[in-house]
């Protein structure tokens, strides 16, 4: 396995989103092999539905053995040291938002290595970044944070446009990458800080 910032930062995105399924599923009071396969599905679920769609077969995770033994790692990481955090939704939520940005730049480079234009690319590192959340949540009977009011998927998409503006100002590739992972996870975590949230489009009927 070739060892360049790609694949580095895929890799570090692959044990923050593990950990962030670890603690969701211990917060369920789920036994250790749930926990496990819990810190599976946020890790691959989005990659591999990106792989899917572009053709790129077998899905990223089956060719090396590095992406299993790094969710293993980060699973047990969880259940040895879990019990010295006193909570764990901030925790939880700080592994969920950097795993966002990484998967989302992860995303957005293999879109371009496979040729695709900017909202294709873009659409790609938000199916990699959110869709292996999605799948958590749904299988620990969560409303996934996609469907909520709040800043989610808005932020891969601001992170996205800022990769490609900053591409084009002619920033060193590496910085970009940098650059937009913080945008991302800065936009994540002041949106859960401050609340903000995207409008309701929906009736309010308790005033009825």
């Amino acid at each position: 396995m070739e060892l360049n910032f790609l694949t580095i930062i895929d890799l570090i995105g692959t044990f923050a989103f593990a950990l962030s399924g670890a603690f969701a599923a211990m917060e369920k009071k789920l036994d250790p092999f749930g926990v496990i396969i819990m810190a599976f599905v946020p890790a691959i679920g989005g990659g591999s539905v990106r792989d899917i769609l572009i053709g790129d077969l077998p899905v990223a995770w089956l060719s090396n053995n590095i992406t299993i033994g790094i969710i293993i790692a980060a699973a047990v990481s969880a259940m040895f040291f879990g019990s010295l955090l006193r909570k764990f939704d901030p925790l939880l939520e700080a592994f969920d938002a950097l795993g966002l940005g990484l998967f989302t730049i992860v995303g957005i480079e293999k879109g371009i290595l496979h040729g695709y234009p900017p909202g294709i690319c873009i659409s790609l590192g938000i199916f990699t970044g959110c869709f292996g959340g999605v799948l958590r949540d749904v299988i620990l009977n969560n409303v996934p944070l996609l469907f909520h009011k709040e800043i989610y998927a808005s932020a891969c998409i601001l992170g996205g446009i800022s990769y490609y503006l900053l591409s084009w100002i002619g920033i060193d590739q590496a910085l970009v990458n940098i650059f937009c992972i913080a945008i991302i996870f800065a936009i994540r975590m002041m949106a859960i800080r401050y609340h903000w949230s995207l409008p309701a489009i929906y009736l309010d009927r308790s005033n009825r």
